[in-house]
């Protein structure tokens, strides 16, 4: 499996360099910058890109428009966002592209470098790795009419469970239920939000934020 990589602190960067290939993964190229990243993904075409939010040379939100970009000319590009911020607009827009795999997580939140590898190996399958603060940041809504007021407490649980990648057995066990409780659960979330139900989960997740974004 062959990864891009973008992250303009050297020190982090070579560290997930060693940490990625530790884990079996193939470093196709390490870059700095939007420019070199966008250069990079267009030439070696990865299995999945891992990129930074704040590159050079706006150190605003480069690793995320790049990203977007390099998804015009690879589509599906498998994508998974590393960065200590959550980007709104532009994580709304790569999660309404509907194709491949997508993940956002927080750099301070990741604690397990096993579990990084994995997330990094879902996202490459075409699969979801979603922080639950990224999420919670995400679907946040203010008005009275928010979607979210509709379901009970153990839905939102569910949601926020489904749109971390998990199956519905993976939620049973998390939650302490049964699959068929879930699956109950999952079929009240979508009639609740107006969501044709689907067999396919990773769709599904990503049909989900982006209804809820995009309200």
């Amino acid at each position: 499996m062959r990864v891009v990589l973008a992250e303009d602190q050297a020190l982090l960067r070579e560290g997930l360099v060693s940490l990625l290939e530790a884990g079996g993964l193939e470093i196709a190229a390490a870059v700095d910058n939007g420019p070199s990243l966008l250069k990079a993904l267009l030439e070696h075409r990865p299995d999945v890109a891992v990129v930074d939010v704040r590159l050079p040379p706006s150190f605003t939100d480069e690793g995320l428009r790049v990203a977007l970009e390099a998804r015009r000319h690879v589509s599906g590009l498998p994508v998974l966002v590393l960065s200590q911020y959550v980007e709104r607009l532009y994580a709304r827009e790569l999660l309404a592209d509907g194709t491949g795999g997508i993940g956002y997580l927080l750099k301070d939140r990741v604690f397990d470098a096993a579990q990084f590898v994995d997330a990094v190996r879902r996202v490459a399958a075409g699969g979801t790795a979603m922080d639950p603060e990224v999420i919670s940041r995400l679907v946040a809504r203010g008005a009275d009419d928010d979607p979210l007021a509709r379901l009970t407490p153990r839905e939102v649980e569910v949601l926020e469970l489904m749109a971390q990648g998990r199956s519905n057995a993976a939620i049973a066990q998390r939650l302490v239920v049964t699959e068929r409780a879930v699956v109950k659960h999952t079929a009240n979330i979508f009639g609740k939000l107006g969501l044709t139900v689907s067999d396919d989960d990773n769709r599904r997740v990503l049909a989900v934020l982006t209804y809820l974004d995009s309200r």
